[in-house]
């Protein structure tokens, strides 16, 4: 069974993205509940708009769960990812001393907010494959790590006796 993702956009954000990422990465991976708390109690000026976008996420979730008749269960959405890239600069000119201009940039964001609901039947599908995945990488592993061990053995000892 295939997790559905419910995403929501805020473009042309005027806001750093360094500045936005704070306040994401406080809120990824947590359930969505917990995140409008943090969001809400945040003294950061992005947090209000991270917010309102939050809340489109959890609404268009709301929306295809009524259109589509998709089983989601509001109360098990989380957070999946949550990220700020930049947007385009917008140039301008500061007067400095002696006649001459200083050129800077006023930076833009564009952020995304994916949410997923925690199900316990993907868990469990999870652990089979890991489990699965596990057993068979260790048979491969050690063979390349004693090649780079016998490696680096065999040049300390053409050092050492080169130092001799």
């Amino acid at each position: 069974m295939n997790t559905m993702e419910f995403t929501a956009k805020a473009r042309f954000t005027r806001v750093s993205p360094q500045k936005a990422r704070l306040v994401l990465d406080l809120i990824k991976g947590r359930r969505v509940e917990d995140a409008l708390n943090t969001l809400t109690f945040t003294k950061k000026r992005i947090a209000p708009a991270i917010f309102q976008l939050l809340r489109s996420a959890v609404e268009n979730a709301n929306y295809l769960s009524q259109e589509k008749g998709i089983d989601v269960d509001l109360d098990r959405l989380y957070v999946k990812h949550a990220f700020a890239n930049d947007g385009p600069r917008m140039k301008r000119i500061r007067p400095a001393p002696m006649g001459r201009a200083f050129r800077y940039q006023r930076r833009i964001s564009h952020m995304e907010i994916v949410l997923a609901e925690k199900g316990g039947e993907n868990k469990e599908r999870l652990a089979t494959v890991v489990g699965d995945e596990e057993s068979a990488a260790p048979a491969k592993a050690p063979a390349k790590k004693k090649a780079v061990s016998a490696k680096k053995k065999s040049s300390s000892k053409k050092k050492t006796a080169a130092a001799k």
